[in-house]
């Protein structure tokens, strides 16, 4: 019994192909500015002598990479690390 597999290789099936690379390739560049982003602001707070367990739960459990670039903006300047979190987790523009 043959079996009909032009579906395979049709125009279709091939935009399907394209828009599933294309997704993947963006979650994969977003996936790696979390991961940039946690990195970042890990060294920075560590550096600045500002990072404890509970705070390196917080910035590990974030998958938002403009949350993490609001933070570590706030983290250059801040005097404690309360500070860096004061407004809740919305990105401050």
């Amino acid at each position: 019994m043959a079996v009909d597999l032009s579906f395979f290789r049709s125009e279709t099936s091939e935009k399907l192909r394209d828009e599933g690379r294309a997704e993947g390739r963006d979650e994969g560049r977003v996936e790696g500015r979390v991961e940039s982003g946690r990195e970042s602001l890990l060294l920075l707070l560590t550096t600045r002598g500002l990072l404890d367990d509970a705070i390196r739960s917080r910035v590990t459990a974030c998958g938002d990479p403009d949350l993490l670039r609001a933070w570590f903006q706030r983290a250059l300047t801040a005097g404690t690390a309360e500070q860096i979190f004061i407004g809740g987790d919305e990105p401050t523009g």
